[in-house]
């Protein structure tokens, strides 16, 4: 070996993570403050039927999302995912701007995840600098990250049993209290007919919570990250594709249905509710009127655990992108190393160090930079679910151009090539539906702007990547179905 290179072998990833860590980390990923805190809003916004109905049809863009990845990630179950995908099936530089949108994504979510911890803290410790406790947290999401694959996947498995079990005793308390079995009501049905209940601002209030339901929806993709470090990816990731969607569903229809029977859309801490302000959650009324004592504080502790949960799997998906990279020549060759437990330490600690300058940016002058790099990180998630879908797309079509048949695939996406194709526009709706509100409400052209930074970041990656190396677009003939990581 020439002096200076670094060895794959002795520089790769370990397979730690087992099924119920696959499972876990995308249901953590998808159930956070977006459910507990913004779903009141989305009811009160559209009502209790224009929001049941937009999460369901984000409910079945995911699940095309999720057959589509389900597929490639178990064929190819590789850490860097998607932008190995997009440079094998579609172009070099797709999967170049893909990839540093996806590493960019999770990223600044560390930094908006320590903001929000902080937040957090101050209801119980409402003198303490906010700044101390998002330190304290960085620690704890570094150590768990460097230690192992496994110890992510543990502390993310336990992270995301506490939501869920969160979710489950509510949807259960819900239930009792609608059929009038708790709470000393009669069954209720009075709030779906109250008003302009069930549907209220029409098409425009269901558009507005489509948006906000797909952004509640977004880390259910980790497994495809994850799958590149997981125990017999062949078994697991199809295991974890065929579960999660259904009980992300479930917990989502089931909660905005509790909320919609319990709490009229009228009522005004449904505008309320917010991370700093978690007395109005919807979850902790519900609570409250069931009688559990302190349910403020118990909702706040798991509003916390959802913080740091997405805190975790963005310090991990975020490193594991930035180390495939490298191994592309898309980044740095020292992001290639890892230590003796298979963790990408040199790429876990640039990532560490751009998510704590954009934490610190938040604290400096008014914090308009950290509002815009957070603002140009809202649409990464939906570039990154569009950049799926079209890969499906040119990875069935160059497996088939190949000589392939589809029973060789261990886990085969339903509903091919309507599902990648639909699952592409309802993600090209709810990117141009951000500018929406700007353009036809308060004309804030300013937030217009913002609102579309990520996208020129986007294509600009592209177009520079092209730029520079005037790499060709993949023939389906000569596209790499190689089952390795490509170097």
């Amino acid at each position: 070996m020439p002096e200076g290179q670094i060895s794959r072998e002795n520089n790769s990833l370990r397979r730690g993570l087992r099924a119920r860590h696959l499972t876990m980390i995308s249901i953590g990923g998808a159930i956070g403050t977006g459910l507990f805190v913004a779903s009141g809003e989305t009811i009160s916004t559209a009502g209790p039927g224009g929001a049941l109905l937009a999460y369901t049809l984000i409910g079945l863009m995911v699940f095309l999302l999720m057959q589509s990845l389900g597929e490639m990630a178990t064929y190819l179950p590789v850490a860097g995912s998607f932008g190995e995908y997009g440079s094998r099936f579609v172009s070099p530089s797709f999967g170049f701007a893909i990839g540093w949108n996806y590493w960019y994504n999770w990223a600044i979510t560390v930094a908006a995840e320590l903001s929000a911890a902080a937040l957090v803290m101050k209801y119980w410790f409402p003198t303490t600098p906010g700044w101390m406790w998002s330190a304290i947290f960085l620690a704890i999401l570094v150590v768990l990250n460097a230690l192992s694959a496994r110890a992510y996947g543990e502390s993310e498995f336990w992270f995301a049993s506490i939501k869920v079990a969160t979710v489950v005793v509510f949807l259960v308390l819900g239930v009792t209290m609608i059929i009038g079995i708790m709470g000393g009501n009669s069954p209720e049905v009075s709030n779906w007919t109250v008003g302009d209940a069930p549907f209220v601002n029409g098409s425009t209030g269901i558009l507005a919570v489509f948006m906000v339901a797909g952004f509640s929806f977004q880390g259910t993709e980790l497994v495809g990250v994850a799958a590149g470090e997981a125990e017999n990816p062949e078994k697991t990731v199809p295991r974890a594709i065929r579960t999660i969607f259904w009980r992300i569903l479930l917990f989502y229809i089931g909660a905005i249905a509790v909320i919609g029977f319990l709490i009229p859309y009228t009522d005004p801490n449904l505008l309320q509710a917010g991370i700093s302000d978690v007395s109005v959650s919807p979850f902790t009324l519900v609570f409250d009127r069931a009688g559990i004592a302190a349910a403020a504080a118990i909702m706040n502790a798991v509003i916390l655990t959802s913080v740091l949960s997405a805190g975790n799997s963005g310090l991990y998906a975020s490193t594991r992108m930035l180390y495939s990279m490298a191994w592309k020549g898309q980044a740095p060759a020292l992001l290639r190393r890892t230590s003796n437990r298979g963790v990408p330490v040199p790429a876990l600690v640039v990532t560490t160090v751009v998510g704590a300058a954009a934490f610190i940016s938040s604290l400096i002058g008014d914090g308009n930079a950290y509002v815009w790099l957070v603002n140009a990180s809202g649409l990464a998630g939906f570039i990154t679910w569009m950049g799926v879908a079209w890969c499906h797309l040119k990875f069935r079509k160059a497996f088939l151009a190949q000589g392939h048949d589809v029973s060789e695939l261990p886990f085969r996406a339903k509903l091919y090539p309507a599902g990648p194709i639909l699952a592409l526009a309802m993600c090209a709706v709810v990117i141009v539906g951000q500018g929406y509100d700007a353009i036809f409400g308060d004309h804030d052209f300013v937030a217009l702007i913002s609102s579309y930074i990520g996208l020129p970041l986007f294509f600009g990656l592209w177009g520079l990547h092209k730029w520079v190396t005037h790499a060709p677009a993949v023939d389906s003939l000569g596209a790499d179905l190689s089952r390795h990581e490509g170097a």
